[in-house]
């Protein structure tokens, strides 16, 4: 069982930047995908983005392509998600995730706790 904990979330302006970090613990990182979900207040959770095992791919939805980047260090076990050029329509809380991508679809199995990000306009 993995347990992730998520940390850098905050209040920021539009057009700032967050660095979210997901540490790992209980079992190494590297055997799994990694993903960011988000839920907005109101709004149903969803997909962000996924990372592969070793990193060799990324997937991003269209809300946040070219503004966010999802990376990982398997040494550290710990992915992170950069954001860049923060929007109101960002502000949500943003989970951690763990699964399997296989075929094109990602399925998440271990989940953090969640950070707050808000963004002011």
């Amino acid at each position: 069982q993995v347990q992730l904990v998520e940390s850098g979330g905050g209040l920021v302006q539009a057009g700032d930047s967050l660095r979210l970090s997901c540490a790992a613990s209980g079992r190494t990182l590297s055997r799994n995908a990694m993903g960011w979900f988000r839920q907005a207040p109101g709004k149903d959770r969803e997909f962000v983005t996924v990372i592969g095992r070793t990193g060799d791919y990324t997937y991003y939805i269209p809300a946040v392509k070219g503004r966010f980047t999802i990376s990982r260090d398997n040494r550290l076990n710990t992915v992170y998600l950069q954001m860049n050029g923060l929007k109101p329509e960002d502000t949500a809380v943003y989970y951690c995730t763990s699964g399997n991508w296989e075929n094109g679809r990602y399925t998440p199995g271990n989940w953090g706790q969640g950070t707050q990000v808000t963004v002011s306009s």
